[in-house]
């Protein structure tokens, strides 16, 4: 594959990693390339957002956390503090500690495909061949490509990626990725062009 054709349409610091991304986690044919790079580059605004954006209002913590901010006023004591949002809504699940303990803020979304977690990045650091309790901002300075390969290969996208070239194929893995069809349609025009290109 001549990654060269990506130029222009991907920045060069992530064209640099690409070989050993690509060989580490068999993302090795024209269509397993574009579907990841399709994802990736939705999920990261075209490979500029490496950290996750908490900073929600009140209304904005009701539409997307509602599970976790049923009431205004609870909204209202967290609006714009997106700290306290990621100890909140990551508190007690994924292998973080309770809401107190920091593990939210701490191990929030990071990468190119929001790796969210402790328990993901510790599996994400021991595969990578490093202390599990490696810094996770590393995740978003030194391995936004390689984590969210690894996110990639973890969940089998690979193997749905192999299925073509089709707005079902892109659909399938969106859904995977996002848990829903969020920006379904410039994750589908994505995948065409960097089909194009490399294919």
């Amino acid at each position: 594959m001549n990654l060269d054709k990506l130029k222009g349409h991907v920045p060069d610091s992530v064209i640099a990693m690409l070989p050993d991304t690509m060989a580490k986690f068999e993302i090795n044919t024209p269509l397993r390339l574009s579907h990841f790079l399709a994802q990736a580059g939705h999920e990261s605004g075209n490979f500029r957002l490496v950290k996750e954006n908490l900073n929600y209002s009140a209304k904005g913590l009701m539409g997307i956390f509602k599970k976790y901010f049923p009431t205004e006023a609870l909204a209202k004591s967290y609006e714009r503090k997106p700290e306290k949002i990621a100890n909140k809504v990551y508190g007690g699940r994924m292998g973080n500690g309770d809401e107190a303990s920091g593990d939210g803020a701490k191990f929030c979304g990071r990468g190119y495909i929001q790796l969210t977690g402790k328990t993901n990045y510790q599996a994400f650091f021991k595969s990578m061949e490093l202390d599990v309790d490696s810094d996770p901002t590393l995740v978003a300075t030194k391995y936004a490509l390689a984590s969210a390969a690894w996110f990639w290969s973890k969940n089998g996208l690979n193997k749905l990626a192999d299925g073509g070239a089709t707005e079902a194929v892109v659909t399938s893995i969106t859904k995977r990725v996002n848990g829903g069809t969020i920006g379904l349609d410039d994750r589908i025009k994505h995948f065409k062009e960097f089909y194009a290109l490399v294919a």
